[in-house]
C-alpha cells in the first residue's frame, strides 16, 4: 500500500501541467472498464459526460476520467483523454464504433497569476492527452496536474491521495484535487480539520489545538464577500476494487462526500463545484448493507486525508503575492 488511489489493482494516474500557465490535467485510467457514479453537492460545477454517470442512464462502465485547471476551458481534457484512449483501441463498442468513455470535471484557477492568453485554444486537450500517456501506478501530490494552480482560502491548494483497506481485505482509495473556497486548516494554524483521520504522519501530526477559539471558527473564503461562484471547486475520485453496481457506486459517492466536511470549511457552498467520481473496478464481494456501510465510512475517511495530503504537500506559486505553501509556513 503506497496510500495512493494506485493501490486499487488496474487503476494509473497521470499528471500533465504547464508551468507558465499554472494549470494542469490529471488522468485517472482503468485498465479496464470501471462501473462509476458521481455525486455533485457544490453550487457551480463544471462537468463532461455527468449525465450518463446517473444510475437510470445505460453505459454503466467508464474508461478513464479527467480532471483540469482551467475553468469551461478545461473540459477540452477530456477530449484528449480520449484521444490516447482511442489510439489503443480502447472505449465501449457498438459494432465496428469504439468509444472511449471519459468523464471529466474542472476547477476554477484563471487568477492564480499564470499566463492565460494562450491563443485561439486552450491547451487543456494536449495536456489531457501527455496526462493519460504518462499515467501509471505512481505519481506525485502537491502542486502538480490538475492541483498545479489550485488554491484554498488561505494556503496553496493541489492534489491529495489516501488509501484505506477493510477487515474483509476490500480496498478503497480517495484522490482530491484541493481547490476549495474555504480552508483546509484550522484558523491560520497549522492544525488540519482532517486531524483525527490522519494515518502514519501523513500531514504532520498537528493533531488538533488544544482548544477551539470563535476566531478559528470564523468564515474564511476566497475573496470575502466578493467571492464567486466560479472560482472555487475540490475535485475527488474515490475507487475501490469492490464489486458494485452503478447505484452502489452512487451511493459511495455520496457516503465518500462527508470526507469534505471532515477537511474543509465551509464546504458544498454555492461557490463551490464540489463533485466526487465513485469507480468500481469490481474484483471483490462486498455484503451490500453493512460491508457497503463500512466501505463507505472508509472512503469518507480516505476522502479527508487526501483533502489534507493535497494542500500538506503543495508548494506556492512563482507569482507576486501568491498565497504561501502550508510548508512554508510550518
Amino acid at each position: 500500500m503506497k496510500n495512493l488511489l494506485t493501490d486499487i489493482a488496474g487503476v494509473r494516474v497521470g499528471h500533465a501541467d504547464d508551468a507558465t500557465v499554472a494549470s494542469g490535467v490529471t488522468a485517472i485510467l482503468f485498465d479496464t472498464p470501471a462501473v462509476a457514479a458521481m455525486d455533485i453537492r457544490g453550487g457551480g460545477p463544471g462537468t463532461r459526460e455527468s449525465a450518463l454517470l446517473d444510475p437510470v442512464n445505460t453505459v454503466e462502465r467508464i474508461d478513464a476520467i479527467a480532471l483540469a485547471g482551467g475553468s469551461a476551458f478545461g473540459l477540452e481534457a477530456g477530449g484528449g483523454v480520449q484521444a490516447w484512449l482511442a489510439e489503443h483501441g480502447r472505449g465501449f463498442r457498438i459494432r465496428d464504433a469504439v468509444i472511449p468513455i471519459v468523464p471529466g470535471a474542472i476547477c476554477f484557477d484563471l487568477l492564480n497569476g499564470g499566463d492565460k492568453n494562450w491563443g485561439r485554444y486552450a491547451p487543456y486537450r494536449e495536456l489531457g492527452y501527455v496526462a493519460a500517456a504518462a499515467a501509471s501506478t505512481s505519481f506525485a501530490l502537491g502542486s502538480v496536474g490538475a492541483g498545479l494552480g489550485a488554491t484554498t482560502a488561505n494556503f496553496k491548494g493541489g492534489v491529495g491521495s489516501a488509501s484505506a483497506t477493510t477487515p474483509d481485505g476490500v480496498k478503497v482509495a480517495a484522490l482530491a484535487v484541493v481547490n476549495a473556497v474555504g480552508s483546509v486548516t484550522v484558523g491560520d494554524g497549522p492544525w488540519f480539520w482532517a486531524a483525527p483521520f490522519e494515518v502514519d504522519g501523513e500531514f504532520g501530526s498537528r493533531g488538533w489545538p488544544e482548544a477551539f477559539t470563535p476566531s478559528m471558527h470564523a468564515m474564511r473564503i476566497k475573496g470575502g464577500p466578493a467571492a464567486t461562484a466560479v472560482e472555487n471547486t475540490t475535485l475527488a475520485v474515490v475507487v475501490t476494487d469492490a464489486i458494485l453496481t452503478k447505484s452502489q457506486a452512487k451511493r459511495l459517492a455520496m457516503m465518500a462526500q462527508t470526507g469534505f466536511a471532515r477537511a474543509i470549511y465551509p464546504v458544498h457552498a454555492p461557490l463551490d463545484g464540489d463533485i466526487v467520481f465513485a469507480a468500481a473496478t469490481c474484483e471483490k464481494p462486498v455484503d451490500p448493507l453493512v460491508g457497503l456501510t463500512e466501505l463507505g465510512m472508509l472512503a469518507g475517511n480516505a476522502m479527508a486525508r487526501a483533502i489534507a495530503r493535497g494542500v500538506f504537500a503543495a508548494k506556492a506559486l512563482p507569482f507576486p503575492d501568491a498565497l504561501p505553501a502550508w510548508k512554508d509556513r510550518f
